[in-house]
């Protein structure tokens, strides 16, 4: 049995589908009751309180974690959910981390999460950590104004990052989970090559095949438009990465193709997949 937690998201869905395809009994955990393929279990459990997630945890021989906003909620101890797979018989944890723990580690949040990569190397557990870029999906926020007004407003416009497909976090992830030869692989997983938001404004036009303007916001703009929906640190910290992007997170890892033994998919190719978002 594999866990999957996020088991709904832009990661966990696919993650859950490709498992379930490929004949492995998963266990799907989300906050909330939701749909899920035909013969996966769905657990609803709060990452925030570890012991929910007991029943999930129950005969399972890997989990991956991915913890989204968990990680920030107040009191949340992150570490205990390891010791739960640890106690509940699991013997592999796949751990969703983020390329921020060595590009810009000083952040609270990245913080935590690099103690939390700590405690799993330490747990005794056989484990794998991902470090992910920027997501694909993140241009989901332009859908509403796109099908409302084909606008794209972002910062920044022809500033790019190589922005990784979640499918392909999924792809890997699924690869950890069942491969011996990833126990104690540590992957920076970037997409195939930086792309700006008009970039993005462009692919997701040839997507739809009708035209979609692009909208410079100002930085203060979208720190107004992005504290809204995330913590004011964390919209300030994504701002400084959408505007001054390092070498590090302008560099296009070779992780994705060394596991899954293909590139990673462009940013067109997830808009062609994602287009009805933005009908």
């Amino acid at each position: 049995m594999i866990v999957v937690t996020g088991a709904t998201g832009n990661i966990g869905r696919p993650l859950t589908q490709a498992l379930a395809e490929a004949g492995q009994q998963v266990t799907a955990v989300s906050r909330h009751p939701a749909a899920v393929p035909n013969g996966v279990r769905h657990v609803v459990a709060d990452l925030s309180e570890p012991a929910s997630l007991k029943p999930a945890l129950a005969g399972a021989k890997a989990l991956f974690l991915l913890l989204s906003g968990d990680l920030h909620a107040t009191g949340a101890n992150p570490a205990d959910i390891i010791g739960e797979a640890a106690a509940g018989g699991v013997r592999r944890v796949v751990l969703l981390s983020t390329l921020g723990v060595v590009t810009r580690p000083s952040g609270q949040t990245r913080f935590a999460m690099r103690a939390l990569e700590d405690g799993l190397r330490e747990s005794g557990l056989e484990w794998a950590i991902l470090r992910p870029g920027g997501f694909a999906s993140n241009a989901l926020w332009w859908a509403e104004s796109v099908r409302a007004q084909q606008v794209v407003a972002a910062p920044f416009g022809d500033v790019g990052v190589p922005l990784i497909d979640p499918a392909d976090i999924a792809a890997v992830a699924a690869a950890c989970l069942t491969e011996d030869r990833h126990t104690g692989g540590v992957y920076e997983l970037t997409g195939p090559e930086v792309i700006t938001p008009r970039q993005q404004a462009e692919a997701i036009a040839a997507a739809l095949g009708s035209p979609v303007r692009f909208h410079e916001l100002t930085g203060d703009e979208a720190r107004t438009a992005m504290a809204q929906s995330m913590p004011t640190e964390l919209a300030d910290d994504t701002l400084d990465i959408l505007g001054s992007p390092s070498p590090a997170e302008l560099r296009v890892s070779p992780d994705v193709q060394q596991v899954l033994g293909r590139a990673p998919r462009p940013f067109a190719d997830w808009a062609a997949r994602n287009v009805a978002a933005f009908r």
